[in-house]
């Protein structure tokens, strides 16, 4: 089976622009309930903002969280991401989840595009 038959399509996640505010990408965020954001330009990937990234930001970043709001999203993401490429297969993917220890994969096409996101149960539940 492959990514492309399993993955999120980009209108079901959080998606911000490196110039949205960094409060937008935690409000798209909480709204898709995913706890990841992927920052795209045009139609490339630029970075991702996850719950884990947040936290640990506000563990080492030494401003109020408020003040973070204002910042802009791709000041706080990581800006190389581990992806997958939508042809790929599932079995593959969920061998890197657990090898980086990640629970969503953006999906890219060949191009380099950004097509999808891949979440760890979604890709449990398919292979089950």
């Amino acid at each position: 089976m492959k990514i492309k038959e399993v993955m999120i399509t980009p209108d079901k996640f959080a998606q911000v622009s490196p110039s949205d505010f960094f409060k937008v990408a935690l409000d798209k965020m909480n709204d898709s309930k995913l706890g990841i954001a992927c920052i795209v330009e045009n139609t490339s990937l630029k970075g991702i903002i996850t719950d884990g990234d947040i936290r640990r930001k506000l563990l080492t970043v030494q401003k109020p969280f408020s003040a973070l709001f204002s910042d802009y999203s791709i000041d706080h993401a990581i800006t190389n991401p581990t992806t997958c490429n939508e042809n790929e297969t599932l079995i593959s993917a969920v061998e890197l989840m657990e090898k980086k220890q990640i629970w969503d994969l953006p999906v890219i096409n060949d191009n380099g595009d950004l097509v999808g996101l891949l979440h760890l149960h979604a890709a449990i539940k398919h292979l089950l």
